[in-house]
């Protein structure tokens, strides 16, 4: 199966625009599939790291108008790094890629799924290990060049409740110290970024460094070959192990160092 495209999400749109006999004689490259929505939705349960503003939605007018029409409209105000978001290179590199410079094709492809839960649910400082990946590989081959490689640790399933899925419900600085959940262990980035050819990485945690990290290291590692992060990302235990493709866009914050993520998936029937 080859990776989507954006030709082929395009044509899509253009065959949805032409009449129905002509729409259905083309054959739909999402044919034989489902769509998977790995997204959490924002609002003021979303959960941020415990030194970021929240995710707030503010009314600017819900009502009838003077001229008798309904209308709605919201602003609203959060911080970069907080619910499903991608974490841009510039976060821990300097010079480097920031949101609004990505190659969409970065965003874009075939994904693999690591699942590390049983460790996960015995350790919540657990670090997706080399042997992990290997463990992988040596149950579905080599991770095929250009992938998405998507970690799922099962901490989706705590979400929204901060004590839980965090390790603490408390704000500010000192609650940084008892963070605790599950990332990639820095050797593990090392050998992604030196032994594989992979254009992005993504986990069901707050970060792609656990918890307990304090030099953030795998952010590091990933971030000085340009390899953006995914972070908070839902329901992966719904993805097979390979086979499904990613679209993950996030909002063109120019300068950005990250931002709110919509990330979806292509799963192929059985």
């Amino acid at each position: 199966m080859k990776p989507l495209s954006l030709l082929a999400a395009l044509s899509v749109a253009c065959r949805l625009a032409l009449p129905a006999t002509s729409a259905a004689d083309a054959p739909s490259p999402f044919a034989g599939g489902r769509w998977i929505d790995l997204t959490h939705d924002f609002s003021s349960d979303t959960l941020y790291w415990p030194t970021a503003e929240g995710f707030a939605l503010e009314s600017e007018f819900k009502g009838v108008t003077p001229k008798g029409y309904f209308y709605a409209a919201n602003r609203y105000r959060a911080s970069e790094h907080g619910g499903t978001h991608i974490d841009a290179p510039i976060h821990f590199a300097r010079d480097h890629r920031t949101v609004d410079q990505l190659n969409l094709d970065q965003l874009i492809g075939p994904a693999i799924v690591v699942d590390v839960s049983a460790n996960a649910a015995k350790n919540p400082d657990y670090q997706v290990s080399v042997t992990d990946l290997e463990s992988w590989e040596g149950q579905h081959g080599k991770i095929p060049a250009a992938s998405i490689v998507l970690l799922y640790t099962g901490f989706s399933h705590l979400w929204p409740d901060a004590k839980k899925y965090l390790g603490t419900d408390e704000k500010g600085p000192d609650a940084v110290e008892k963070l605790h959940f599950p990332g990639l262990d820095p050797d593990a980035a090392r050998w992604l970024t030196s032994q594989r050819d992979i254009k992005a990485v993504g986990l069901d945690t707050a970060s792609i460094d656990f918890g307990q990290s304090k030099l953030f290291e795998s952010h590091r590692i990933l971030f000085e070959k340009n390899i953006p992060a995914f972070e908070n990302v839902a329901d992966l235990d719904q993805l097979p192990p390979t086979g499904a493709q990613i679209v993950a866009l996030p909002m063109k914050i120019k300068g950005g160092s990250g931002g709110p993520l919509r990330i979806v998936a292509w799963v192929p029937s059985k």
